[in-house]
């Protein structure tokens, strides 16, 4: 039977609780494999597995009580080996990885912002901060709208006005939360997010991390962002021993 991976901890992690269960219906039975100074967190993978919520929170449940006494490299839900062996074989091939891994995210979670712009906001800002588009709407205007290639020159302007703002607030959210990260890690693009990126914050640096996230939010009533965590450091569990604290990666 194929093996579900939650986590990778230390051979040394204290022992789970008994009867701790995970994914599946009716939820299969936590098992550690050990390999060498590590530790895998498994259960049997269930067939026919999918993203729903409560599996989605069973594997969040494992992860949380093993990292309740002691760092815990968390896996993306759905992470399946072919058996047992596979797993320990990963464990024995990158113990070096792990363990620099494991030293570096020791106290650490991660917070994830998103952030899209307001949109009428947004537009009142840019044509606020460009007295061209303004004079060129005004134009517009008094010429009862101004003709259709006058229009579609405003459009256009304002557009790339607008998108020019994208790429300034993507790198404010970014140099204003960065230096109180260990590291940061950008996520996949998506469409309707200007940034979406990854911070790797010490647990006791975590409520100013929070504050200054608000005062952000504050500071650019044109942007919304959205603040996800504290969640287990999923988006730095793969970054290399020699990338020094700090680095981004993508």
């Amino acid at each position: 039977m194929s093996t579900y991976v939650y986590g990778i901890v230390a051979s040394s992690h204290s022992a789970l609780p008994e009867g701790l269960a995970g994914v599946g219906d009716p939820a299969l039975p936590i098992r550690v494999l050990k390999e060498g100074t590590l530790a895998a967190v498994v259960s049997d993978a269930p067939e026919g597995l999918r993203p729903k919520r409560r599996e989605l929170l069973a594997h969040q449940a494992v992860l949380a009580e093993a990292g309740a006494d002691g760092c815990v490299l968390p896996m993306r839900f759905g992470s399946v080996a072919p058996d047992d062996s596979s797993v320990t074989g990963v464990l024995a091939e990158r113990t070096e990885h792990y363990e620099e891994r494991l030293r570096a995210l020791d106290n650490k979670v991660e917070y994830n912002i998103k952030a899209t712009h307001v949109e009428e906001a947004v537009l009142h800002l840019v044509m606020a901060e460009n007295p061209e588009l303004r004079s060129l709407a005004e134009a517009n205007r008094q010429a009862g709208g101004g003709s259709h290639e006058q229009r579609l020159q405003l459009g256009e302007m304002v557009a790339a006005a607008v998108k020019g703002k994208e790429a300034e607030d993507a790198v404010d959210v970014q140099q204003n939360l960065q230096p109180l990260a260990a590291a940061t890690s950008m996520g996949p693009e998506s469409t309707g997010w200007l940034v979406n990126v990854s911070f790797l914050v010490d647990r006791d640096s975590a409520a100013g991390f929070l504050e200054a996230a608000e005062e952000l939010r504050k500071g650019r009533p044109h942007l919304e962002l959205r603040i996800n965590g504290p969640l287990p450091p999923y988006s730095f569990v793969e970054p290399g021993p020699a990338e020094p604290a700090g680095t981004t990666t993508e």
